[in-house]
């Protein structure tokens, strides 16, 4: 199939207008003169250059590849008839049946974003941050600044990068890891039985395995399973230690997890969200919670 640029440069333009920042979790601004998304927003949650979205929409540029075209339909939040479109004017082929769906339907996306006092994310089987509320961005910090490749759960658990500096809060207590991490291999290890010719997962495997030790031996042994309801204490930088409930919720059609936070009425962790949601990505000062003692 050949690439249809001008065609695909009029359809990401039009993709960009629809939607208002509040939208995908990016702060509205009254000075904003552009309607609905900038290109440096499109490029932000996309994970590309700002430069690549300009060319592909004055139709010049390379072709781009898979990744991008999926990284685009996600930050346009466009549906699957949408994302196939994306594709074929790009000339490639969509995804096909097999492989591990990054692609969040615009219902999920509407659905986490009622949840306006709950921090929400949405994971692929494999364990990609596909999507997040604006909670999520209050709590865990601003997912955009990291490229693609490294918004996965288990990238960011067992391989480490002293270079993501934007998301101080994803970690669990000394006490949490060793459960978290093996849940996480766990999980891993059914996608490889669910997905066995999924080049993204392939490809991650074998970065886990090359660069963490404990990958490595929690893989040898063997175990299999999900994820599945449990208590995290997230490490906000100045709110300090959150010990929340943590809900999964399976979308059985994308084979996805909708992963909801939230406290107990009346503890100092719903004190904590209550703020959050108010200041959202604000400074938030001297604030801390209420002593339980």
């Amino acid at each position: 199939m050949a690439i249809n640029r001008q065609e695909l440069g009029v359809t990401l333009r039009r993709a960009r207008a629809r939607i208002q920042p509040e939208d995908v979790g990016l702060p509205s601004s009254a000075r904003r003169r552009t309607p609905g998304l900038r290109r440096e927003d499109v490029a932000q949650l996309a994970g590309i250059s700002v430069d690549y979205v300009v060319r592909l929409e004055q139709g010049r540029g390379p072709v781009p590849s898979a990744q991008v075209l999926g990284a685009l339909a996600r930050a346009l939040r466009l549906d699957q008839a949408g994302r196939d479109e994306l594709f074929h004017l790009a000339g490639s082929a969509p995804p096909g049946p097999g492989t591990i769906a990054l692609h969040v339907r615009p219902s999920v996306l509407r659905l986490i974003d009622r949840f306006s006092d709950l921090p929400t994310l949405v994971l692929s089987a494999k364990g990609d941050v596909l999507a997040w509320n604006a909670m999520a961005l209050a709590l865990h910090g601003d997912w955009t600044c990291l490229p693609p490749e490294r918004r996965n759960l288990n990238r960011l658990r067992f391989l480490p990068d002293p270079a993501d500096p934007c998301l101080s809060t994803v970690g669990d207590t000394e006490s949490e890891q060793s459960g978290t991490a093996a849940r996480s291999v766990a999980a891993l290890r059914a996608a490889a039985a669910r997905y066995p010719r999924d080049p993204g997962l392939g490809s991650l495997l074998a970065d886990l395995r090359a660069g963490s030790a404990e990958f490595g031996a929690l893989w040898e042994a063997g175990r299999a399973g999900g994820w599945s309801s449990h208590r995290k204490t997230v490490l906000h930088p100045a709110l300090g230690p959150l010990t929340l409930d943590c809900d999964t919720l399976h979308v059985p059609d994308a084979d996805q997890l909708v992963i909801v936070y939230s406290a107990a009425p009346g503890t100092p962790e719903a004190e904590a969200l209550a703020l959050l949601r108010v200041i959202g990505t604000q400074d938030v000062g001297q604030y801390q919670p209420t002593s339980t003692e």
